[in-house]
């Protein structure tokens, strides 16, 4: 398959990408080589070969999902707002920003 710089100037304007006119002839150059590598990569037969999600078959370990208080900072209101320059029980207080 190939394009020509009639089709890229058109592939451009509806992707509202402004391309000069010099860029035009070195675009579609690029173009047709990434078309010509695709082409290559579907004569490859892959018969047989599954499908995967990654190269490296890794399984890792997993962790209780559970919280716990004191990593999280729950239940210690007073320690999580003490620096806050205004608080209101135990709230952060922020000015208004939308009217």
């Amino acid at each position: 398959m190939s394009i020509d710089e009639k089709t890229v100037a058109k592939v451009a304007k509806l992707a509202r990408i402004a391309l000069p006119e010099e860029r035009l002839a070195p675009m579609t150059h690029e173009l047709n080589d990434i078309l010509n590598w695709v082409e290559q990569l579907q004569e490859v037969d892959v018969e047989g070969v599954e499908a995967m999600a990654s190269c490296v078959d890794a399984v890792l370990p997993l962790r209780k999902d559970a919280l716990a208080q004191d990593e999280t900072g729950g239940g210690q209101p007073e320690a999580v707002t003490k620096n806050a320059p205004r608080t209101e029980d135990h709230f952060f207080v922020v000015p208004k920003v939308v009217e």
